[in-house]
């Protein structure tokens, strides 16, 4: 595993109007075009790819590429997000 650079800007991907630790993914971009992603409640276990991937698999969320993995978890999953938010 690749060394963790210190002083990444992480990205919390959670809810605006979630509150308490979570868990929660965090995300971050460093100089190297590597995306380093992790878990709030083990942060010291980062995984780390490239950005060409992390875009495509983000597209690929977009795309509904993945639904099938949260099939029968409809009533689980938060709602999506208002109009013009991402």
């Amino acid at each position: 595993m690749a060394d963790t650079p210190s002083g990444l800007d992480w990205v919390r991907a959670a809810p605006e109007e979630a509150t308490g630790p979570g868990p929660w993914i965090e995300i971050a971009f460093d100089e190297d075009d590597l995306v380093r992603i992790r878990e709030t409640s083990d942060p010291e276990n980062v995984v780390t790819t490239t950005r060409r991937k992390w875009d495509a698999f983000v597209l690929g969320v977009r795309a509904g590429e993945f639904d099938h993995f949260v099939e029968g978890l409809e009533d689980e999953r938060p709602p999506a997000p208002a109009e013009g938010r991402p």
